[in-house]
């Protein structure tokens, strides 16, 4: 089991610029749906963006800790 902010924190430690919204869809604390906007994922195609967030999770994908993963990511607005 993971938490919504382990998974933040895991995500911030590959992307530090990123704002990251973690909301855990079904209150088992594997199911979540996750929002990541980071000046990272400029030029990068939606596939690239989410590659880069599931490299930031593998670990706890790899172990099941996240079962189910919803994401969507963009390049900050401006």
């Amino acid at each position: 089991m993971i938490t919504p902010d382990q998974v933040a924190a895991m995500i911030k430690a590959q992307m530090p610029d990123a704002q990251v919204q973690v909301q855990d869809l079904t209150g088992t604390n594997d199911h979540y749906q996750v929002t990541v906007v980071s000046s990272l994922f400029e030029g990068k195609n939606r596939v690239q963006q989410h590659q880069m967030v599931y490299g930031a999770l593998r670990e706890a994908m790899a172990t099941e800790a996240i079962h189910a993963l919803a994401l969507n990511t963009s390049a900050p607005q401006g």
